[in-house]
């Protein structure tokens, strides 16, 4: 046995600052993000699913992107709001593990679910004419099942070995949620063969193999739009791709800066800025990319708050 070892029954999570006096700033901050949030993103599911205009392949993988966030942010961000409400930071080994599974499998369904929108968005401007047959709703349900399946089974290894670790040199998780990188960082027990799986999955099967799919997806795309002769036929298929297009850029630029560069060396408190966008400010933003930037949706929208009107 190692010195300073400990068997852990609970974990203390540190949070992002341990400043008493920006507390109150850190907790508002989050609690906004976290409604706007929940709001954005319930809107957007409730209109799919009550408005028949919406239900396409696009906005069926757009409802999926939706349940993600939301589970996401709560996932990861409920521990700040009720710690400073409860002034406890703690949580129970098992609590923190299933925190971590989960969080994994979501992001792991998020990138796999935006793969399958470019898919989409392939078939609807390069082969626009076979578009129903291809994404018909057979194809649409085992697409969303096998990202669900995917996302789940992925990060099972890693989570596996990480729960089998007997004892950690310290309790303290130096993030705001429990995740895979802090707990290899004070586990007592050799990590060397989980960052190889860690780097080999990170890299090969949740970020590498969606993005090279989702890449490919648009380098058609992009061929296709070029081949359009006329300006307003380019504008309108660029349009209906772009908010796609946005919200992958956003995910992946905070993925590969939280998990990716630089390695598990460096320190964690340059990463929690990264992981905020990702937990907090992307879930956020990705309905309001989706609804500010999508026609469809607007006018979803209209005809939902006419119809309110009309009950009031």
């Amino acid at each position: 046995m190692h010195g300073n070892q400990t068997v852990i029954k609970y974990f203390i999570v540190k949070g992002i600052s341990d400043v008493p006096e920006i507390q109150i700033i850190i907790f508002l901050m989050v609690l906004i993000i976290y409604l706007i949030t929940l709001g954005g993103n319930i809107t957007i599911f409730l209109l799919i699913c009550l408005d028949y205009h919406l239900h396409t392949p696009m906005y069926g993988f757009l409802g999926n992107l939706s349940i993600v966030d939301m589970s996401c942010s709560t996932i990861t961000l409920h521990k700040i709001l009720t710690s400073f409400i409860s002034h406890d930071k703690t949580v129970s080994y098992f609590s923190c593990m299933a925190q971590m599974y989960m969080f994994g499998s979501l992001t792991g369904h998020e990138l796999l679910i935006l793969t399958a929108m470019s898919y989409d968005r392939y078939v609807a401007i390069c082969n626009p004419l076979r578009y129903h047959f291809v994404m018909n709703t057979r194809t649409c349900v085992l697409l969303m099942g096998v990202c669900w399946l995917v996302g789940f089974l992925q990060v099972f290894p890693p989570c596996a070995i990480l729960y089998s670790f007997s004892c950690y040199s310290s309790i303290e998780v130096n993030h705001f949620f429990c995740d895979i990188i802090p707990l290899m960082k004070i586990s007592c027990d050799d990590t060397s063969f989980l960052e190889l799986l860690f780097l080999i999955e990170g890299v090969v099967l949740l970020n590498l193999t969606p993005f090279v799919l989702t890449f490919i997806s648009y380098i058609f795309i992009i061929v296709a739009i070029l081949k359009i002769h006329s300006h307003h036929g380019r504008r309108k298929a660029f349009y209906t791709c772009s908010s796609h297009l946005t919200v992958v850029i956003m995910l992946y630029t905070t993925l590969v800066s939280q998990y990716l560069t630089p390695n598990l060396n460096s320190t964690l408190d340059s990463k929690k800025l990264f992981a905020l966008v990702n937990t907090a400010a992307v879930p956020m933003l990705n309905p309001l990319i989706y609804s500010l930037k999508n026609k469809d949706v607007k006018q979803s929208l209209k005809r939902s708050l006419g119809k309110i009107k009309l009950i009031i």
